[in-house]
């Protein structure tokens, strides 16, 4: 590995309603806890704000998210590189709005490496941490639990699941990243069973790099994901982006 990955995840307290996760219709959602782990580290280091009896609260403080974000920030400037599955568009998206620190989420999230919108720029579609998982023969995701499980089994007092259910989603971006760096190619595992691959020739892109990547064929699908789907948010402010 020629990068030394820095990766990071959020789980997020708002419940919200419905299959489709539309959350943006119920922000904020306040954050209970958020992992992170370099490669450098054995274990994830896990963020949380507790309350004056010493139990996690029901959402982290601003303080507390804002000084995860000026932890990641500190560390892209000593050369570690934040990493994350989807992280453009949704963790460092509701971390601008909990940290009041807009402007340095949005320099991280041109700056840090998102494998999904990679894969979404080299291949026009979305692929699930799952299924990346499953694709490389990694151990994967917490058993039994799902992302949308997480905000109700934190309001009901299983802090210990939720902890163990980001830790391991943090494990298994930084496995996914390195696995597939040593490969030279990423594979998933698709919705019918099969396993499919990418050419990652030159590693995984930073998100700016990223988006200069040739449009891929997207005539096939029915519904395709535009890029700005996912730098929205970003747009607001960087007029420039492509």
């Amino acid at each position: 590995m020629t990068r030394k990955y820095l990766a990071f995840d959020i789980e997020t307290a708002k419940v919200v309603p419905g299959e489709e996760f539309n959350w943006k219709a119920h922000r904020p959602l306040g954050i209970t806890c958020i992992a992170s782990q370099s490669i450098d580290e054995e274990e994830p280091r896990v963020w949380l704000t507790r309350n004056s009896s010493g139990m996690p609260a029901r959402r982290m403080s601003q303080a507390d998210v804002a000084a995860f974000v000026e932890y990641l920030t500190d560390a892209s400037r000593q050369g570690l590189v934040p990493l994350s599955w989807n992280g453009l568009s949704f963790d460092l998206d509701v971390l601008a709005e909990e940290s009041g620190l807009a402007d340095s989420c949005q320099r991280l999230a041109l700056g840090h490496v998102d494998m999904m919108f990679h894969v979404v720029c080299q291949k026009g579609f979305p692929v699930s941490l799952k299924s990346a998982a499953a694709g490389l023969g990694l151990r994967g995701k917490l058993a039994g639990v799902e992302g949308i499980d997480a905000p109700v089994l934190w309001a009901a007092g299983q802090h210990e699941t939720v902890i163990k259910y980001v830790a391991q989603d943090v494990r298994t971006t930084l496995a996914v990243a390195m696995e597939s760096e040593q490969r030279k190619a990423f594979a998933w595992k698709t919705s019918r069973g099969t396993i499919s691959s990418m050419p990652l020739r030159g590693g995984w892109l930073s998100v700016e790099a990223a988006m200069r990547l040739p449009l891929p064929d997207t005539s096939w699908m029915s519904n395709p994901l535009s890029r700005q789907a996912f730098t929205g948010w970003l747009h607001d402010q960087c007029r420039n982006l492509p």
